[in-house]
């Protein structure tokens, strides 16, 4: 069953702030953006990483000064005096890293989340326009993988920031000492980064094409599997394991050219910032040895030698992190600039008053307020496509087979007010994971009562049965746990508890046996009674219950009529006879029992996920 949810309350971050509208003008327009949304605690992180590396900056100065005060005074107060501020720079550095730290994973999460929210809810939006331009891998990296490394990117920041802080303060306090180590220390530096960075873009395009290869392959696995039963029918899956082989080894060649320049990366970030060391240490004791520096002076040299080899590695992190982020927000953005195959534009007209009638004016196909209605056709597909037509999944459909409710098409209408009111239960449900009872009430919380209730109109019991727990069990992904007839129960009691206007049921009892399709069939009337109710199905169990049936051939509503007067005379013979064609055709099939039942709904459920075409579903 599709979501009733209105969009808007599908994803929102933490604490209930909405997500916005992010720009999509490029990657770094949306990372950008993403800094914009939490500049508080990027400030804040910011500001702990400057005092933190502040203080590690001005360490070595002050253990030079307490060297060569305790070499001219011995233990007098300038000693204790240097001891003490380096006691102070060394908690406060403790304290300010330990709380950055902090802020540096929060603004990781944030940026992290947001990226994956706004991707749930695009894909939530989007309907099947965003399988249509993306493959399913894509997606799955896009929150999986991209997501988190977009957020690592303003992890680094801060640390990143810092370091340029701590180069500016120890190149002053260094030109104090001597300006050739200054100058060393402010020329040399910037020529290491900027060696590092040569290999930034070679790295980063092989990251792209390794991600390329990756989301391809992710997508051929999960195409894979969700056919295996089928391939394995056909014969075809050694094919489709070929397939993945090559692809797989494809990403592993791509992941090897990646590790050609990180490693290079990873070398010279330990070789430049050690050369550096090497260059500035030999520098300073020939300057120490001439008497041009004391030794103090010369111990501060060799501390700033050494503190700075971390200022370049960050500058290196950051540097990988940026390439990483904006590999990852090209994809990110790439799945944000679907278009919505509803929705897309605002509504143009107002919602009708409650209680209208439902119109596909293709077909004819009509559902008067307060009437159960079923849909009946010799081709399960064609009376399963009117029915998903008025649930409005396609404005561009939408435009050429208009459904009108109240007059007003729904394509002009409001989503979300669509959504509130019109719920549609596909042939094939899709269940998802979680607690049984938070699956079924998918419009709020419900009290137990409410929910046992639904079960019980769906005749779904053995439900409770089979998942640990009851109500408070947990669903595994699709609810594989649950046989097909079982699946189907749940989506009808899940469908019944929305509660909805109008509900739309496709073969909402195909998967069960006769005698419990006709327990279904009577408490489904008697509980819809006086609220329109459409039900796509052939079975006379169903129809001997509802209002009005109406019969479709080649696309159009041509007789209606209770089922008793579609069988009698009251139509016109040409129909009676294409009725009872669709209709004794169940009368004639021996009823199968639950086992037999649930095993073909399975296999319907296995060809929907593969992507063929399904008795009264979708292709």
């Amino acid at each position: 069953m599709r979501s009733s949810l209105p969009v808007d309350d599908l994803p929102r971050e933490q604490g209930g702030h909405e997500l916005g509208t992010p720009p999509l003008g490029g990657p770094g327009a949306y990372l950008w953006w993403l800094a914009r949304r939490q500049w508080l605690t990027i400030l804040g992180a910011v500001a702990l990483g400057i005092v933190m590396f502040a203080c590690q900056a001005v360490l070595p100065f002050l253990t030079g000064r307490a060297v060569d005060d305790g070499l001219e005074q011995g233990f007098g107060p300038e000693l204790w005096r240097a001891a003490a501020g380096i006691l102070v720079l060394g908690l406060v550095s403790a304290g300010a890293s330990a709380v950055g730290h902090r802020f540096d994973v929060m603004n990781w999460l944030r940026a992290a989340f947001t990226s994956a929210q706004l991707v749930g809810r695009t894909s939530a939006r989007a309907g099947h326009a965003i399988t249509a331009e993306l493959p399913t891998g894509e997606v799955v990296s896009a929150v999986a993988n991209d997501a988190f490394r977009v957020g690592e990117l303003y992890a680094v920041l801060a640390r990143f920031v810092g370091s340029i802080a701590a180069y500016v303060i120890a190149a002053v306090l260094m030109l104090q000492v001597s300006v050739p180590l200054g100058l060393v220390v402010l020329l040399g530096l910037p020529v290491v980064a900027a060696v590092l960075g040569l290999l930034v873009r070679p790295l980063q395009r092989r990251q792209a094409a390794q991600r390329e290869a990756s989301g391809r392959l992710t997508t051929l696995g999960a195409d894979t599997v969700s056919g295996l039963r089928i391939l394995r029918g056909i014969g075809g899956e050694g094919v489709f394991n070929a397939r993945y082989r090559e692809q797989s080894q494809l990403v592993r060649a791509k992941g090897v050219a990646v590790a050609t320049p990180q490693s290079w990366l990873d070398a010279l970030r330990v070789l430049l910032p050690g050369l550096f060391v090497v260059a500035l240490v030999w520098l300073g004791a020939h300057m120490a040895i001439d008497g041009q520096i004391t030794p103090g002076q010369l111990v501060s040299t060799y501390g700033y030698a050494a503190f700075l080899g971390w200022p370049v590695q960050n500058a290196t992190e950051m540097l990988q992190a940026a390439t990483r982020a904006h590999v990852g927000a090209t994809k990110v953005v790439a799945v944000l600039r679907v278009v919505p195959s509803t929705g897309a534009t605002p509504a143009t007209a107002a919602t009708p008053p409650p209680h209208v009638p439902l119109v596909d004016t293709v077909s004819g196909t009509t559902l008067e307020p307060g009437r159960v209605v079923a849909l009946v056709s010799a081709d399960p597909d064609e009376s399963a496509a009117i029915a998903t037509r008025m649930g409005r999944f396609d404005d561009v459909a939408e435009a050429a087979t208009p459904v009108l409710l109240g007059g007003v098409p729904l394509a002009e209408l409001d989503k979300a007010d669509v959504r509130e009111r019109i719920v549609v239960s596909e042939a094939t449900p899709h269940i998802f994971s979680g607690v049984l009872g938070a699956e079924l009430a998918t419009r709020g919380e419900l009290d137990e009562r409410a929910l046992l209730e639904a079960i019980r109109l769906a005749d779904a019991h053995d439900v409770l049965d089979s998942v640990p727990d009851g109500l408070a069990g947990e669903l595994p992904e699709k609810g594989r746990s649950l046989s097909g007839g079982q699946r189907q129960r749940v989506a009808l009691a899940r469908a019944l508890l929305a509660d909805p206007e109008i509900l739309v049921l496709v073969e909402p009892t195909s998967a069960v046996d006769a005698h419990t399709e006709a327990r279904i069939a009577a408490r489904l009337v008697e509980h819809r009674r006086g609220r329109s109710t459409l039900v796509v199905t052939a079975s006379p169990l169903v129809l001997d219950h509802v209002d009005e049936v109406q019969l479709v051939r080649d696309g159009v509503v041509v007789a209606r009529g209770t089922h008793e007067e579609l069988l009698s005379g009251a139509v016109a013979p040409e129909h009676r006879l294409a009725y009872r064609d669709v209709v004794g055709r169940h009368l004639d099939d021996e009823a199968p029992d639950d086992a037999d039942s649930e095993l073909a709904f399975d296999e319907l459920l296995e060809h929907e996920e593969s992507g063929t075409t399904t008795r009264g579903g979708r292709a």
